[in-house]
């Protein structure tokens, strides 16, 4: 089942000489529960992909498909409600409420929403997150690589159609690197997440069921990992 559907997107940044093709013409699909890597050099377009696919970032021409609906048409209000559903943002420096607790870190969007927490789920996911014992602390009081499992916590905690990860590992030592993308191909696995994760580094890239390469705005190739 087709859970993503990008036609035909450009992005242009600057005009005349100075014009640059971010994106150039990218499309692709993404089937519900793909683990899918893409990686590319610094300024091949891979970020303002993922930001245009989470609606923070609007392209020059083409569509974005979320779960059958058009994001593009949505306004500014309908859209801050999309992110916040049907999107979960993981970032490469964390984003984390600094006078929120680990707990209120991770239940933000509900909380956001107006929902009930699901406390069962809840305590399934600190635990898989190794949070126990970190639940009551601040991100100050935290590793970075504590922080980071607790910015994959909130993206989970909304159970959205698609989650997006942006150079999650970048901020991280090789081990701690490596405990993330686990945490990723677990949350694939056990949760049937769909995941796009950005990443410059090929080895981490291979943790993931295919991997699309971007260079200068286009997709170079799109392969299967085996």
């Amino acid at each position: 089942m087709e859970i993503l559907k990008v036609c035909d997107l450009v992005k242009n940044y600057g005009q005349g000489d100075t014009l640059v093709k971010a994106l150039d013409h990218v499309s692709f699909t993404v089937e519900k529960g793909e683990f899918v890597a893409i990686v590319g050099a610094s300024g091949s377009g891979k970020s303002t992909l993922l930001h245009i696919i989470g609606g923070v970032d609007r392209p020059n021409s083409g569509k974005v498909f979320v779960d059958g609906e058009d994001i593009l048409k949505l306004n500014e209000n309908n859209l801050a409600i999309f992110r916040r559903r049907q999107v979960g943002l993981i970032y490469q420096f964390y984003n984390l409420i600094p006078i929120l607790n680990v707990k209120e870190n991770i239940t933000l969007p509900i909380l956001l929403d107006n929902k009930r927490i699901d406390e069962t789920y809840l305590d399934e996911l600190i635990h898989i997150l190794g949070l126990n014992n970190r639940i009551y602390h601040l991100p100050n009081e935290l590793s970075g690589g504590e922080q980071q499992r607790v910015s994959i916590g909130r993206a989970l905690m909304n159970r959205s159609a698609i989650l997006l990860a942006d150079e999650p590992t970048g901020n991280l030592d090789s081990k701690n690197s490596q405990e993330i993308v686990d945490l990723l191909k677990m949350s694939n696995k056990k949760y049937k997440q769909t995941i796009l994760m950005i990443t410059h580094d090929h080895n981490l890239a291979l943790s993931a069921d295919r991997i699309i390469t971007i260079k200068d705005g286009k997709i170079i190739s799109d392969e299967k990992n085996i």
